[in-house]
């Protein structure tokens, strides 16, 4: 019994106990104020489904050799040009939702090909230059929003008529798809079953590609690249699918996202979309060398349930509305904290 609890111990990390009793604590103290605890669990549930893919996304570029993929924006891009143009023609429902993902895949594609060229050519720099790759990317497309040639008056500005607006709302729309499909409720907390069903969708996707040979062969290119090449695999190859999987699974995030948060975010919106995903995946016991899908939920489901529940719980303890600055503080806080742990590993 003891081996078995030491395992289990070894296993999850000492980090991770640490950051789950002081959840555990929180949720104490929010059952000991007026705060609604199934309220702030189903609100848990739907930060976890709406950011859970943008922290799968960072699996396969850490498993093709690349490391944390931070040019997580060039994806994002690609996921709000698809729900743009479903905007556009005014798509409702399932249907806008599923042509924003069609539009999106493609375009990730192409865009995650050419973000793998620049990769491959700055092996052992990829963290950094994709910083600055997704910095470049979001500051360059601010030019296109304003050119853009859409012309549906509830997106466009009033005056000229010409050019995005900051933020689009998705209610007319596909706002809310998925996570009305199927909804529940249960002693108070509301499931959002079809977020839900779609995140665990794409772990499962994620999940069987990495038992496949190719999947195999990227894992063997990002842990071992001397043993890949002397075993014939082409490095720059599985470098460039694991970079293209996870620009894509970021465009598809993005789409799920924006429904889930009911606005499309357009100019500086999408500037610091990794940092979130990249504590996420560490947090979860992942490293830069290696991260598993079982790492990515744990991360994300411990990183969005502190967020969500650490502010009001904040804000009842100290007088006065210091939601904003309660946020700030832990959400950085933590990005800094697994940022630290960049080794990661079930020691971390």
């Amino acid at each position: 019994m003891k081996e078995q609890l030491l395992k289990i111990y070894h296993g999850f990390g000492l980090p991770r106990l640490i950051i789950a009793g002081f959840l555990l604590l929180l949720i104490i103290i929010a059952a000991g104020t007026d705060l609604s605890v199934p309220g702030l669990l189903s609100d848990a549930l739907v930060r976890i489904g709406q950011n859970g893919i943008y922290v799968l996304a960072m699996v396969p570029s850490i498993q093709a050799g690349v490391g944390l993929n931070f040019g997580l924006p060039v994806g994002v891009i690609c996921g709000i040009v698809g729900a743009l143009v479903a905007m556009e023609f005014s798509m409702l429902g399932f249907g806008g939702f599923l042509v924003a993902v069609l539009i999106a895949i493609p375009l990730a594609v192409g865009a995650g090909f050419l973000y793998a060229l620049l990769l491959n050519r700055v092996t052992g720099q990829e963290m950094m230059v994709g910083t600055y790759v997704g910095f470049s990317v979001v500051a360059g497309m601010c030019i296109f929003w304003l050119l853009a040639p859409f012309r549906n008056p509830a997106m466009i500005w009033p005056v000229g008529g010409q050019g995005l607006r900051t933020t689009l709302t998705l209610a007319d729309t596909f706002g809310g798809v998925l996570n009305n499909f199927l909804a529940f409720e249960i002693f108070g907390l509301t499931v959002p079953t079809g977020l839900l069903l779609f995140y665990g969708l794409m772990l499962f996707l994620v999940w069987l590609f990495f038992k496949t040979k190719a999947g195999v062969a990227m894992e063997v290119v990002g842990r071992n690249p001397r043993f890949a090449a002397a075993s014939g695999l082409s490095l720059n190859k599985y470098r460039t699918l694991g970079i293209i999987m996870s620009t894509v699974l970021a465009a598809i995030g993005y789409v799920t996202y924006a429904q889930s948060f009911g606005f499309v975010q357009l100019y500086n919106g999408p500037l610091m979309t990794a940092f979130p995903a990249v504590a996420g995946v560490l947090i979860g016991g992942a490293s830069t060398r290696e991260a598993k899908v079982r790492h990515a939920v744990l991360g994300v489901v411990l990183f969005q349930t502190l967020l969500t529940v650490a502010m009001p719980v904040t804000n009842q303890l100290i007088e006065g509305n210091i939601s904003e600055i309660a946020r700030v503080v832990v959400s950085n806080g933590m990005i800094l904290y697994a940022l630290t742990r960049a080794t990661g590993g079930e020691q971390a």
